[in-house]
């Protein structure tokens, strides 16, 4: 009996020791907010203030030392997203995670990010170079020399910065600017579309591809050409059964720690997977003059829509440091990027701005015929009736991966660019890749993007037309700027640069074209006065990702705008109260009106089923008028019969396999409602459309009554639609993915002001709420000091820190802190000291 006390006193000894140990490493692991640090580089002392709101305010004696003390902090606080991120554009993911990451490492290669970057940092002009040195600088300072422990992630992954950072190889210039690109990938490209243009047209023909991608309110497809002729005759397809892009699930028997692996690589494969498809990819903006404000002065309000992650994509931040010598100083506040030294979205002491994504069409797929005789050549422009051939470009790639030798991979380009059906599987599933490939012609990749200089001068900006020539810089992605100063004057601008396509390009970039044909180059490049602008004459300006130039405009930017649904509500709720204040900005922060479901709903409220659940169902929907409440289970009711209904109808006429391979990352909605309104047999069966949607809720109510049981009155759309910021990796680990995620039930769907985008391909939760507004800030030109922000997370990026998650919920709630330049008190001060 004494042997069995003493033998449990030790057992808890021992687990006090650890809980002690492991809250000193939590301890240790913080940043150091107060008191003083040196840091080797400096000029002179600088401040490193935090705000009531968790602001960092950095005032510095001149420019470098302030993006250098950026730098420090963005490792303080987000060491490990600074660690990821650098590794995703690098293409190293796989040195620390293995081979399930090898995929997603072949594509950042073969876009050649790196590469890209080093051609671009080599143009722009000495103070953005400085800039991005001194950032760099203050990065490498932090991982040499600090002493503050690193966070889990490095812990547990094995990852040890110290010995690159004091060489100052762990993050260089490069990476800033490469991270610029990240950013242009996420958001600035639809050659995913292309691509399922290309594979949808193996099943279907040219007309009912345009029902299956209607072109935009009031507009013809874009392109004239007759796109499955011209495929089937050039012999473009495998033939075989196209394959489903979902990563199976790891078995059972593979181990924890490859299992794990493999669930991380099939995440990162499926976001690799998303890129070039614009479709969700979208913000809100709004600003209204002094003549529609309740002071007379300018409202400005964003909502930029990105993927929600764990730490949020945005760190809020004041720059503050005078001129000196002929580096030229700056004061302003707003949200920066971790991995770039600049404030992307905010205001100076006199300008606010902010950006929604434009999306315009500035991604090409070509397709590149191999030389039957020399794989080695790929087919180019020729003077006569006779093929003419060259060699393909040739870069080999090296990848560590852990655990396993090297990998060697040789990435092909083009004189449209790199090939991208060497890093994408999925070509092979469907195109004859022994006899044609894919190259990529992007805007981002050249060498004339100074989007870094462009920044760089909105953060010195004091007025509406400084602000507009600091813009003229901007390149990718192509963003809808509006901005307000001091003055009283509004205005909004398409930023960014935008091909122009050829009159004989009947294709027009909506689908791969045949890359040895001159007519589908790229002739020139819009000028910048020729972009879509306005003054405001109206009292206001509002983009949504909508189509942002009238019928008369004389340049074709895309097909691919979002459904106008967003800007139409904002622009209601602009027009309906005659004086706006920052509260006004608020409800419509909050707005949760589905006007996309309110067009549906007559359809499924007239369908019958013979599911026990459906009269319990239809009278939920009985007094549904398309607001997308979170407590309510009409949304829930909506959201799961659409889906159902897309699956079966959309689906078996693509066949599961294709359509599985593009759904999720695309909703189809356009399509859905053309297809309802028309009663199309064609796709909905001879029965037509009401059988099709009868079915498609019992398959709907099948589906909720397995998750949320038999109480129809109990199901609530805000269970099925919780936010959640994902942390990459450890989303991928049940037993840590509840620490390191934020999760919160929102409202809202893809189609609502208060946005809430799900991914109905992710059947784990496919209404869960994964692509919202990553920020929300109104900024009030009557007092800038006034002015208001949140985001879904926190400002530290460490899971042990009480910031880790402290702006969730008032983030659902849809309240604010506040966004000063003047707070009445720091919460602490840190000394950065040469």
């Amino acid at each position: 009996m004494r042997w069995i006390k003493r033998l449990f006193a030790l057992l808890s000894l021992l687990l006090v020791a650890a809980a002690a140990l492991a809250a000193f490493y939590a301890y240790r692991s913080l940043p150091k907010t107060n008191g003083s640090l040196q840091m080797v580089g400096l000029s002179a002392p600088v401040k490193v203030h935090r705000d009531a709101s968790d602001v960092t305010h950095i005032l510095a004696t001149q420019p470098r030392d302030a993006w250098m003390a950026m730098g420090y902090v963005h490792a303080q606080e987000r060491g490990w997203q600074l660690e990821f991120n650098r590794r995703v554009m690098r293409g190293t993911l796989s040195e620390v995670l293995g081979p399930s990451t090898l995929e997603t490492d072949k594509l950042m290669r073969t876009l050649g990010l790196r590469e890209a970057a080093r051609r671009q940092f080599q143009g722009l002009p000495a103070d953005a170079r400085e800039a991005l040195q001194a950032y760099s600088d203050g990065v490498n300072a932090f991982f040499a020399h600090s002493e503050q422990l690193l966070t889990p992630e490095f812990l547990l992954l094995g990852i040890h910065p110290q010995a690159e950072a004091a060489a100052g190889r762990y993050w260089d210039p490069l990476d800033s600017v490469a991270w610029s690109l990240m950013m242009a990938l996420d958001l600035g490209g639809n050659w995913g579309n292309e691509f399922a243009r290309l594979s949808a047209l193996e099943a279907i023909d040219t007309p009912a591809l345009w029902e299956l991608f209607p072109p935009y309110p009031g507009e013809q497809p874009a392109a004239t050409a007759d796109l499955a002729k011209l495929y089937r005759g050039l012999g473009v397809y495998r033939g075989k059964t196209v394959t489903s892009s979902a990563t199976p699930l790891p078995e059972a028997d593979r181990g924890l720690v490859a299992s794990v692996r493999e669930q991380i690589g099939a995440d990162l494969q499926r976001w690799a997977d998303e890129l070039g498809n614009i479709e969700g990819k979208g913000s809100n903006n709004w600003v209204v003059s002094g003549a529609r404000s309740a002071t007379g002065m300018p409202l400005l309000a964003n909502d930029p829509h990105l993927g929600l992650s764990a730490p949020a994509i945005w760190y809020f931040a004041r720059l503050q440091a005078p001129t000196a010598g002929s580096t030229k100083g700056m004061d302003v506040i707003g949200a920066t990027l971790p991995g770039t030294p600049f404030v992307v979205l905010g205001r100076t002491q006199q300008v606010a701005w902010g950006f929604t994504n434009t999306g315009p069409d500035v991604q090409d797929l070509f397709l590149e015929q191999i030389n039957p005789a020399n794989p080695a050549q790929y087919r180019v422009p020729s003077a006569g009736d006779e093929p003419a051939w060259t060699n393909f470009g040739l870069r080999m790639e090296t990848i560590r991966v852990k655990g396993q030798p090297d990998v060697s991979h040789m990435v092909r380009s083009t004189r449209h660019g790199p090939v991208l059906s060497d890093a994408q599987a999925r070509h092979g599933d469907v195109m004859d890749t022994s006899r044609f490939v894919l190259s990529l012609r992007w805007t981002a990749l050249d060498q004339d993007n100074r989007n870094v200089v462009a920044t760089l001068e909105a953060n010195r900006a004091q007025t509406v037309d400084e602000l507009l020539r600091a813009f003229r810089d901007f390149h990718s992605p192509m963003q809808s700027v509006v901005m307000a100063d001091r003055s009283g004057r509004i205005a909004y601008k398409a930023a960014g640069k935008v091909p122009v396509r050829s009159p004989e390009n009947d294709i027009r970039g909506v689908a791969p074209a045949p890359g040895w044909d001159l007519r589908y180059d790229w002739s020139g490049w819009l000028p910048y006065e020729e972009t879509p602008q306005d003054s405001g004459a109206r009292g206001w300006i509002a983009t949504a990702n909508q189509r942002i130039h009238g019928a008369d405009y004389p340049h074709f930017l895309t097909q691919d705008w979002a459904a106008p649904y967003r800007q139409e509500r904002i622009e209601a709720l602009l027009a309906q109260t005659p004086k706006h204040t920052p509260d006004s900005f608020r409800a419509m922060h909050a707005d949760q009106q589905s006007a996309a479901t309110v067009r549906l709903l007559p359809f499924l409220q007239k369908t019958a089923s013979d599911h026990p659940l459906a009269a319990a169902a239809q009278a939920a929907l009985r007094d549904f008028n398309g607001e997308m409440r979170l407590e309510s289970a009409a949304p829930l009711i909506y959201s799961a019969w659409v889906d159902a209904f897309t699956r079966r109808v959309i689906g078996e006429r693509l066949g599961q396999a294709r359509f599985e391979a593009m759904y999720g990352k695309r909703l189809f909605r356009n399509a859905v409602e053309g297809i309802l309104e028309r009663n199309d047999t064609n796709w909905c069966g001879a029965a037509g459309c009401p059988a099709a949607s009868g079915l498609a809720l019992t398959d709907a109510l099948n589906r909720l009554q397995a998750v949320h049981g038999d109480d129809v009155s109990a199901w609530q759309w805000g269970n099925a639609h919780p936010a959640i910021s994902i942390h990459r990796p450890f989303s991928n680990v049940k037993p840590l993915a509840r620490f390191f995620e934020v999760r919160t039930p929102t409202g809202g769907d893809p189609f609502t002001v208060n946005v809430g985008q799900y991914h109905l391909d992710k059947a784990d939760a496919p209404y869960a709420n994964r692509h919202a507004a990553s920020l929300r800030a109104i900024y009030d030109l009557e007092n800038l000091d006034n002015s208001r922000f949140i985001y879904q997370t926190g400002q530290s990026g460490n899971v042990f820190s009480s910031r880790y998650r402290d702006m969730s919920e008032a983030w659902a709630a849809v309240q604010y802190r506040t966004l000063t330049m003047k707070p009445g008190q720091w919460r602490s001060t840190l000394e950065l000291r040469p």
